[in-house]
């Protein structure tokens, strides 16, 4: 691992030839930053235009990111009014990007088995663009390094295919390596540091942009740019068009860094920028058909369900229940998913096993931030065979004035296969009918969930939901689905992916994915993968063993309900660790430090168990196999940055 902070680390230069050489490796482009200022590498029209449309595009670029809001004059360790941004864009997804990003970080030297990587929660979206996505932030060891996104609309305008965004920041994933406690001494490149090449443009600029900007001139520069783009747009010219909408939104940002732009103006602002944002959008995308699209066209991956052959390959072993298991793998799931979706899946799936006439033993369901499961005991074979009766049409259309059967008779007879003469007259309300008695057949249960499966999957609704390889929709993309009634796999598709006996291991562990033999053996299984499924279990074993660190420093941890809802539902794995912060931080106010810990960090702050007040220490939950030593260190070196923030609260 990289125990040798600093000495063996990577300059900031070097981090970026080697994510260059990485993305080019896996088939991006590497381009140029926008020559006009960008809050964001999302606003380069590289991602913002290029998104747009049937093309597929796979690109990677720096993009010096210019927040005016942000100029702290270089003080604040981990603020700057421009940061650097390393943007990653894959159109279409390509189905693992999740395990390209962290091959990604191995490519900086980043031991990613050593260390706690999560995706938490984080969904992001920009009014003035017209834009939004669901993802996460990417965490190490507690510090936020990367924002992963699939966006879903840019411009005002749905996409597919879905892009997925990644977004390094490079001073703080720069800092975490150097073990550095500021940007100003990361390591540039040999014998230069960010302090020595872009300190005083810090101050600078900080000097601009909060004390010296002419606010009537940059109103003007607004209102001139806005003019601009509106022409450009009449008379076709997007890009240019698309240009003046930067500029405009740069004088936005200024104007508001001033403080001189109140809560209506705003809106007003936004409203004027969505609506150019929107109409570059449309034309450059009108523009691309016209010519042709120059890059292609995407073909939707081919999602036809496989079709289920009626013999389902089965040992005739009648009358003998099994158990049945079905997974749905997914991407990380936000904490408050987990919990609704199971209950969603339980509720559907007995409702269905009822309908479908499945009897079964007790139900129980698990869920993971990656994985979602229940697990029926007993389900029969077969189903249970039922005589139902069936009501025909009236008496009077069913027979002719011979009492012969009529056409309507005949066709209801041959409809659900019963013999003329077993038909029989009964009085429904004021008329009589023709009935007949059906017996229901009985269909193997696989066969029967091989069609009920894929529904039951759709059915479950989330508050958030997104696209990722077509018009299905989930929390997040499902990666991989198990089912299996005892040995067997029940056939289904869903989103593109069929059903079978595999499960995926642990995010940083060397068991990628495990074969289940059968569902009886699931559980087990799944255990000795080193996932802890049951959401009870989870929260007993973090509880017990914080307890047991928290008595060590003869203190107690503060572990509220929501928080503890929240980090049981963000680990598959639970390890808690003790870390420690310096005792001059016991001078801020204990709420502030409080928030700082829980909300921001997920942390449970540890009391002493005599006097009730803070001790120097905390408590972080990791997951998997990871070394305790390094996480520690990354979570305490996090708090430490934290320190300067807090102070100016």
């Amino acid at each position: 691992g990289n125990g040798n902070k600093g000495a063996g680390a990577l300059t900031f230069q070097q981090a970026i030839q080697r994510l260059q050489e990485y993305w080019a490796s896996v088939g991006c482009a590497v381009m140029q930053c926008s020559n006009t200022e960008v809050g964001a590498g999302t606003m380069n029209p590289l991602t913002f235009l290029r998104v747009l449309g049937p093309e597929p595009w796979n690109v990677a670029y720096v993009e010096p990111s210019v927040r005016p809001d942000d100029s702290r004059y270089g003080d604040n360790p981990n603020r700057l009014q421009r940061h650097t941004q390393f943007q990653v864009i894959l159109k279409p997804d390509p189905g693992n990007s999740q395990d390209l990003f962290l091959h990604s970080l191995s490519a900086l030297g980043i031991n990613v088995r050593e260390h706690d990587i999560r995706f938490v929660e984080d969904n992001w979206e920009s009014p003035v663009l017209g834009a939004w996505g669901l993802g996460w932030e990417v965490w190490m060891d507690g510090m936020e390094i990367t924002q992963f996104t699939y966006f879903q609309q840019s411009g005002s305008l749905p996409l597919l295919p879905v892009s997925v965004e990644i977004t390094y920041g490079l001073e703080r994933i720069l800092m975490s390596l150097q073990g550095v406690d500021h940007f100003k001494k990361i390591q540039y490149t040999e014998g230069i540091t960010y302090g020595e090449l872009f300190l005083e443009n810090e101050k600078e600029m900080s000097a601009y942009y909060l004390e010296h900007a002419n606010v009537d001139h940059i109103q003007k520069h607004f209102d001139d740019f806005e003019e601009e783009a509106r022409s450009l747009l009449s008379l076709g010219l997007p890009i240019p068009a698309y240009d003046q909408v930067l500029k405009a939104s740069h004088a936005f940002n200024i104007l508001d860094s001033r403080g001189f732009v109140g809560v209506t103006e705003r809106a007003r602002y936004f409203g004027r920028m969505r609506s150019l944002a929107r109409q570059c959008s449309q034309l450059w995308l009108k523009t691309r058909e016209e010519i042709g699209y120059p890059l292609g066209t995407y073909q939707e991956a081919n999602l036809v369900y496989p079709h289920v052959s009626e013999k389902l390959s089965r040992k005739e072993v009648l009358g003998q229940a099994q158990t049945f298991v079905l997974e749905i793998g997914t991407e990380e799931l936000p904490p408050h998913d987990v919990v609704e979706a199971t209950e969603q899946l339980e509720k559907s799936l007995v409702q269905i096993l009822g309908k479908r006439r499945l009897s079964h033993g007790k139900v129980h369901t698990y869920g993971t931030p990656r994985r979602l499961a229940v697990v029926v005991e007993n389900l029969c074979l077969k189903q249970m065979e039922e005589e139902v009766e069936l009501r025909g049409p009236p008496v009077a259309k069913a027979f002719d004035q011979e009492g012969k059967p009529t056409k309507a008779a005949e066709g209801f007879c041959r409809k659900n296969n019963v013999p003329v003469d077993s038909l029989y007259k009964k009085i429904d309300g004021k008329t009589e009918y023709i009935y007949a008695r059906v017996k229901e057949s009985a269909r193997y249960a696989d066969e029967v969930l091989s069609e009920d499966l894929p529904t039951i999957i759709s059915g479950i609704s989330f508050p958030k939901s997104m696209r990722w390889n077509s018009n299905i929709v989930f929390s997040r993309p499902v990666r991989w689905i198990m089912a299996l009634h005892g040995d067997l796999v029940v056939p289904f598709s869903f989103a593109g992916i069929s059903s079978g006996s595999q499960s995926c291991g642990l995010r940083n562990s060397s068991l990628a994915n495990f074969k289940v033999e059968t569902a009886e053996s699931y559980l087990h299984t799944v255990e000795k993968a080193g996932i802890v499924i049951d959401v009870q279990e989870r929260r007993a074993k973090i509880l017990d063993d914080s307890s047991t660190l928290a008595r060590g420093v003869d203190g107690d941890f503060i572990a509220p309900d929501s928080l503890l809802q929240e980090v049981v539902n963000l680990v598959e794995a639970p390890v808690p660790i003790l870390g420690r912060y310096d005792d001059s931080f016991l001078e801020l106010p204990k709420d502030v430090l409080t928030t700082v810990m829980q909300k921001h960090q997920r942390y449970f702050p540890v009391t002493s168990k005599s006097t009730g007040d803070l001790l120097p220490y905390f408590i972080t939950v990791a997951n998997g196999s990871i070394s305790e030593e390094v996480v520690r260190k990354g979570n305490e070196a996090v708090l430490r940055l934290c320190k300067g923030p807090m102070k100016i609260f």
